[in-house]
């Protein structure tokens, strides 16, 4: 019996395997036909050995099914579907879990003739194809299913056969077999649409059991359909349809439940999160909370983590950063210091042993003529050598030598020897492109400095010799010069006939202090504008002449300074940071650097700022520096950079006395030095007055009054009877005159000091002046021949000085143009960008307060965007980051507009001074790419860990790095073409309105045009294909469906991303060009 078992046991499993092999046979047999005679299963008795065999077989023909729809799908789906084979094996490859199809096959006995065939499932999926729609409750009639034909099968829920001796052929996509017979509920695992007699597979993450009725409201639960009335032997069968989450979501795995296979749910355990649709439950990363049931990991420690992170490193990055600073300065401080000590312990050695030496000669020559007196007592007169006859020569000894030594060379940097000297020492000294170390170089500063003072004090008490000395010293500096000669200078406003300045006619020297004066409305900031060429608005008229010659004034800028009214100064730098800067960019390009810095030193020296050299400017909302210290440092910015031409606009406005003459002193210094200056100063001190060399006096409406030297303006006001007052400073009382509030002279009025001047140098009178000429003549006495001789005179020059404007319009023209002629060579823009870049470094250092603010806030934007806007299937977080691309590009565009609204003035200034723009623009954006790559990180910390959207964290980072690359340039624009408030007036409403604008459906098509390039389109679509991605299966016709009604397309991520990043870059030129043309 025993081995009668075992030969049945071995019978039984050959038969198994002889079947197996036929059933292989059999389907290998045909290429298009899947011929099954009869079920397997059943012909085998219900063997459970073969039941395997044949599902695996089943599965196999349905996963091949799909092949079919690959070409259609990828026609009227490719927008959703990046790999047509990826997604439907992702929905439909169960893999080993093959339970809903071996149940079907026992329940059914004939489930492969109730399977839809390649035609029934297109004509379903045509339904989403076609209308795009995830909703397909209703289908079209068919041959099965029609008006004149329902059968049982056509029930949701059900399903039929074929005949019993028809063949199916699932591979036909062209017709619908006839599938009328023995309709039966449709199997767990599987769904039967309404109008469709077949089944068709669930997809992965659904969930399709058995229907039961619910006898309270009549409906089979968990599906939505009911019963047909009046078929009383009709009951629930399977699920009715697989649609989009919105329309049908019965069949979708729900949350916190995974589905392994589509007849079975299981909760999740702790520890892990289920979202709905899932086929297996994801453990949760460590020190996230993930309760029972739980559909989301709570992220919220991870994103303090990351916060707490950012948070040390910046901390830690801007506290070592300032440690860095301070510490650096210290160093430089002390290293001064030593310097400043060697160099004053020097020089008052030098100045023991000029006074000892002296003495010396003092005390050599009374011995020498006590000598004499004493021989000459006793031997008389000694006899006089013939003239012809030679000296004897005596050789000198060692403090005879030293003398010589010393007198040849008195300023030696090597100390004292008090051997013999050596005349070779000074060209032994090192040069300036010798000294590397900052103590070398720092020597050479203090000790040139402690030179200077010395040759100041010896040209305090100038000898015959000193005299010598200063005409054979070649330390001493030259500059080029520039004189600046004006003919018939006239400025009129454009478009009006009002005359600003009206025939200024003279010429302003190197060497010289000129000081401009006048009442209000008088036009002296006008006059230094046009001779500056920084007037605009303005039609020019005469003649401007550079050293004899009409070139354009802006040829000279690299060697022409200019001090605005306005103290524009960096007010969160030190004052040496302001001077340095200045220097290195405006200075030669091949000078050392320890010139440089003797420069820097030799300005904060003269301009008594060394107190405060290490202390910031400040600003109106942070004290720094006082007001008469800032203003100094506004000249001081132009004093580095050696110009051969220094125009300043009102600087001892609000100086007290001691501070203007402090500053009037320094800019002395520079006109020994050869450099033309010319200032505008409001009722001066007498002490101060006496400090200017040449004064032009101009009245109201632009008129000369006088222009010539300050020694000879009281003797040309008195040859006409204006004598000032004793007591009376002055300028103040010419400018008294000329405003009204004193009244010159009897028959003299203030009208008539212009033409007096025109006619004392002979300059043409305009015809509307002419008539002052008369009252002149009239009420001079003795005069009036030549008054009336020269009356024609001054009118025929004026006829006469049209014949000068061919040559003043050349020289109008060539106003605002020319090529460069200063001679001057100063850094090129990638050596300035290195200045610019380590300047603002500095300054964002110590803005850390404001970059505090705006991480700040940006965390609380993506806390509570992040808690109001959970991530659904529905929408893919669309709403969610439709508020993330609003917030993010309001708080990136108001913090970017600081990088150039604040520094207008700043730039206009540097940039007229020669500095490059493109280091300027360059080096605000790369320390703004500082801002770029950290501001994402800080707002998805707390938005992702609220939100926890399926995409990955670098996806949504890369979208976020290349909206605030995008929206930074964007707020470029607006900082450099809008006032500050108008400009964060556009960064608040241009968000709001293009993203309204990219919100626009399908149908608008002209919101459908513009919104193709507006930014917030290209960031949402980049977002919600990268999170739609992420979602398949049973998603798969949610997914089209959402991403057909947006209008998306999911192989155009990398698409989006680089039209956010090619924008940036684009806005980018445009504010470089904004910036470039704006001063104009």
């Amino acid at each position: 019996m025993v081995e009668m078992s075992g030969i049945r046991s071995d019978s039984s499993r050959i038969a198994s395997s002889v079947l197996l092999i036929w059933v292989i046979v059999a389907a290998s047999s045909s290429r298009r036909v899947w011929c099954v005679e009869e079920d397997e299963y059943t012909k085998s008795g219900g063997n459970p050995k073969v039941l395997p065999l044949v599902t695996s077989l089943i599965y196999n023909q349905i996963l091949n099914l799909t092949k079919i729809f690959n070409k259609d799908i990828t026609v009227s789906l490719g927008y959703c579907t990046n790999d047509v084979d990826a997604d439907l094996n992702g929905a439909f490859k169960f893999g080993n879990n093959l339970d809903f199809l071996s149940n079907c096959v026992k329940e059914t006995k004939d489930v492969t003739k109730r399977i839809c065939t390649a035609a029934e499932m297109k004509f379903y999926f045509s339904s989403f194809m076609g209308t795009k729609s995830a909703d397909a409750q209703f289908l079209k009639p068919n041959i099965n299913c029609n008006l004149t034909s329902w059968v049982p099968g056509c029930e949701p829920g059900w399903a039929c056969t074929i005949p019993e001796n028809a063949q199916v052929d699932l591979k036909n996509s062209k017709d619908i077999p006839d599938r009328t017979r023995d309709g039966q509920p449709c199997c767990a695992g599987f769904f039967c649409p309404r109008g469709l007699t077949c089944m068709i597979p669930c997809p992965l993450g659904s969930y399709c059991p058995l229907a039961t009725i619910n006898k309270a409201t009549g409906v089979c639960e968990p599906y939505s359909y009911q019963l047909p009335p009046g078929k009383s032997n009709h009951t629930c069968g399977g699920a009715d349809i697989w649609a989009g989450v919105t329309s049908d979501d019965e069949i979708f795995c729900s949350s916190g439940s995974y589905c392994p296979s589509t007849t079975q749910k299981i909760q999740c355990k702790q520890g892990h999160y289920c979202r709905q649709g899932s086929t297996e439950q994801r453990a949760c990363f460590k020190l996230s909370t993930c309760n029972p049931n739980s559909d989301t990991q709570n992220l919220h420690a991870y994103g303090f983590m990351l916060i707490g992170a950012l948070s040390l490193v910046l901390i830690v990055f801007y506290n070592c950063s300032d440690q860095v600073l301070t510490t650096r300065y210290e160093r430089l401080a002390k290293s001064r210091e030593r310097a400043a000590k060697s160099a004053r312990e020097t020089a008052q050695a030098r100045q023991r042993w000029r006074l000892a030496k002296d003495a010396a000669k003092k005390r050599a020559v009374g011995l020498q003529k006590q000598l004499s007196r004493t021989f000459s007592r006793k031997s008389g007169e000694p006899p006089i050598p013939p003239s012809g006859a030679p000296k004897p020569k005596k050789e000198a000894g060692d403090l005879t030598k030293m003398l010589q030594s010393f007198d040849d060379n008195p300023d030696s940097q090597r100390g004292f020897h008090m051997t013999i000297g050596d005349k070779n020492i000074k060209k032994q000294m090192p040069t300036a492109k010798q000294l590397h170390t900052k103590s070398q170089i720092f020597k050479y500063a203090y000790g040139q400095l402690e030179k200077e003072k010395a040759m100041e004090q010896k040209q305090q008490n100038l000898t015959f010799s000193g005299i010598i000395s200063m005409a054979t010293d070649t330390d001493v500096k030259t500059r080029p010069t520039l004189e600046v000669a004006f003919k018939d200078l006239t400025i009129t406003l454009r478009n009006k006939n009002k005359h600003l300045m009206r025939r200024v006619t003279g010429k302003i020297l190197p060497g010289r202090i000129s000081a401009v004066m006048g009442p209000s409305g008088a036009g002296k900031t006008t006059f230094l504008s046009a001779v500056a060429g920084k007037i605009r608005g303005c039609v020019i008229t005469g003649s401007i002449l550079i050293n004899g010659r009409p070139d354009s004034i802006h040829s000279y800028k690299k060697i022409i300074g200019f001090v605005p009214q306005d103290d524009i100064v960096h007010g969160n730098l030190t004052v040496e940071e302001n001077l340095r800067f200045s220097a290195r960019c405006r200075l030669s390009s091949d000078m050392p650097k320890a010139d440089k810095v003797l420069v820097v030193e030799r300005v904060i020296e003269s301009l008594g700022l060394q107190a405060v050299r290490d202390s910031l400017v400040g600003t109106v909302e942070k004290r720094g520096i006082s007001g008469g210290q800032r203003k100094r440092v506004n000249v001081g910015l132009e004093m580095v950079m050696e110009p051969s031409l220094l125009i300043l606009d009102e600087p001892t406005s609000g100086l007290d006395s001691s501070s203007s003459n402090l500053l009037i002193r320094a800019l002395r210094r520079e006109a020994l030095e050869g450099v033309n200056i010319c200032m505008v100063v409001h009722q001066p001190s007498y002490a101060l007055y006496k400090m200017f060399d040449d004064l032009i006096l101009l009245a109201k409406g632009g008129l000369t009054v006088y222009h010539g030297p300050v020694k000879k303006v009281e003797e040309y006001f008195a040859s006409f009877g204006v004598n000032v007052p004793d007591r009376v400073n002055p300028p103040d009382h010419f400018i008294d005159i000329l405003e009204g509030i004193v009244k010159p002279s009897a028959g003299l009025t203030v009208e008539q000091l212009p033409v007096r001047w025109m006619l004392h140098n002979g300059y043409p009178v305009p015809p509307d002046m002419l008539h002052f000429c008369d009252e002149i003549a009239s009420a001079s006495k003795g005069v009036s021949t030549s008054a009336t001789t020269t009356a024609p005179v001054a009118s025929e020059s004026s006829s006469a000085g049209s014949t000068f404007k061919e040559s003043q319009e050349h020289s109008q023209l060539n106003f605002f143009a020319g090529h460069d002629l200063s001679n001057r060579y100063t850094p090129g823009w990638i050596r300035q960008y290195r200045y610019f870049l380590g300047r603002n470094v500095k300054q964002r250092l110590r803005e850390a307060q404001l970059q505090a603010a705006d991480y700040l806030i940006l965390l609380l934007a993506g806390a509570c965007l992040g808690t109001l806007s959970k991530v659904k299937g529905d929408t893919f977080g669309y709403f969610g980051y439709m508020y993330t691309v609003i917030a993010v590009s309001l708080l990136c565009k108001i913090s970017a507009l600081r990088s150039f609204s604040l520094d207008k003035l700043h730039y206009r200034r540097e940039s007229e001074g020669g500095t490059s723009s493109l280091a300027y623009f360059l080096s605000k954006d790369s320390v703004d790419h500082f801002n770029t790559l950290i501001k994402p990180l800080v707002f998805l910390s707390m938005f992702y860990s609220f939100s926890n959207p399926r995409s990955t964290f670098l996806e949504n980072y890369a979208v976020l790095l290349c909206l605030v690359y995008c929206v930074t340039g964007i707020a470029y624009v607006f900082a450099i073409f809008f006032q500050p408030s108008q400009a964060q007036l556009w960064c608040v409403l241009l968000p709001v309105v293009l993203t309204l604008i990219a919100n626009q459906g399908k149908d608008d098509k002209f919101g459908k045009l513009f919104s193709n390039y507006c930014y917030p389109r290209w960031a949402l679509e980049a977002f919600l294909i990268a999170n739609a991605q992420r979602y398949s299966g049973v998603w798969l016709i949610t997914r089209c469906a959402a991403l057909n009604d947006f209008g998306y397309d999911v192989h155009r991520w990398n698409y989006c991303l680089l039209r956010l990043v090619v924008s940036g870059i684009c806005f980018r030129f445009l504010a470089f060009f904004c910036l470039l043309n704006g001063k104009k």
